[in-house]
């Protein structure tokens, strides 16, 4: 299916085809490892992936970058989540700050943290760490009028191409993960991955940040009848970016879409991530085979996004945090497959016997 995109960015979106050539010599290698062949499970089919998606039969992770946009939802107005608009700005600062979760586990898998000001309803002084890019102070209240024009859905993906080329450019990215903040964001999260996949609203929409019961079915109404309000056009995924989605879902999609069309592997977080991915997917179908699942949140939709677009988690953990967490912890997994590749020894080189006929 085609979308209708206007954006010059958009209209030239082209993304290889996974390097089969690279997987197979990978998967060659690791058949020959001093190990039972297929003895380290998925760990081994994730260094071919990679080395696909790379175009490089041994390949290299490089630098590891996680890209956590931040923007505000005006739906917020309905009662939709449990914390105030306030601790987004604030939960931004904390990021800059290095102390948040995804601070900590950035440090531990050593990625590199780019906090992205893509709509919050606050300033921020210039800081180390931060861009600043924001279309406006939050989206509109989709519960009343659509979340934002088209022209600013063209403006966040192509935002998030641009952020992500620029990084790029200055210091080369191996492995990208993805990350959100913004309050009322799993609102948006729910209309759009209830739109792209066909299922209901009851179904996919989970708690966000600790919804009691009551406040989750005012959160089912509101989407219901958001959708029912604006009808997004399941075929053109900015018509539905435009509708009932946010600043910082649009900048995650347009940085998947840059991060493939230079072969980097992309490590998607939660359910926001995700919603962004099939933003991205619907965009340009060949952005699939350069996603990796890190983890299946607890929020319902997450596992029905995965599915729709065939991508297996690595972990469930129970997380719902967001922010990049379980695309950090991801990261390492990643790493240590494709370190299995590149750093364990054949049969040939070690002098071991291989199994007998």
């Amino acid at each position: 299916m085609k979308d209708r995109l206007h954006g010059v960015l958009l209209m030239n979106v082209e993304v290889p085809t996974l390097d089969r050539v690279a997987e197979k010599k990978a998967r060659q290698r690791l058949d020959r490892l001093t190990k039972p062949q297929g003895s380290l499970g998925r760990l081994e089919d994730l260094a071919a992936q990679i080395a696909g998606m790379k175009g490089q039969p041994v390949p290299q992770i490089g630098r590891k970058v996680i890209f956590t946009v931040a923007a505000d939802h005006g739906v917020v107005e309905e009662g939709v989540s449990a914390y105030p608009q306030s601790v987004t700005v604030q939960m931004v600062l904390n990021f800059l700050r290095g102390g948040a979760g995804i601070n900590v586990l950035a440090r531990h898998v050593g990625a590199e943290v780019i906090v992205v000001d893509a709509g919050v309803a606050g300033e921020f002084p210039p800081m180390d760490g931060l861009i600043r890019r924001k279309i406006r102070p939050g989206t509109a209240n989709m519960a009343k009028e659509p979340a934002m024009t088209r022209s600013e859905a063209e403006q966040t993906v192509e935002a998030g191409m641009q952020i992500f080329t620029q990084v790029y450019e200055k210091g080369g990215i191996g492995l990208v993960g993805l990350g959100d903040m913004g309050i009322g964001n799993t609102t948006a999260s729910s209309a759009i991955t209830a739109v792209l996949t066909g299922s209901s609203v009851r179904a996919i929409t989970g708690r966000g940040t600790g919804l009691e019961d009551a406040a989750l079915d005012r959160k089912v109404q509101v989407i219901e009848r958001v959708l029912q309000l604006h009808r997004p056009d399941p075929d053109d995924a900015l018509d539905v970016l435009h509708k009932v989605g946010g600043f910082e879902i649009g900048y995650l999609a347009g940085i998947t879409l840059a991060a493939a069309q230079r072969r980097v592997p992309v490590i998607v977080d939660g359910f926001i991530t995700t919603a962004a991915a099939l933003i991205a997917w619907r965009i340009c179908p060949e952005v699939r085979h350069y996603l990796v699942a890190s983890h299946r949140s607890v929020e319902p939709g997450h596992a029905t996004a995965l599915k729709t677009m065939e991508l297996q988690p690595l972990l469930d953990l129970r997380m719902r945090l967001g922010e990049g967490t379980g695309a950090a912890l991801a990261m390492g997994l990643v790493e240590a497959a494709c370190k299995i590749l590149t750093e364990m020894a054949t049969f040939d080189e070690a002098g071991v016997d291989e199994k007998a006929e």
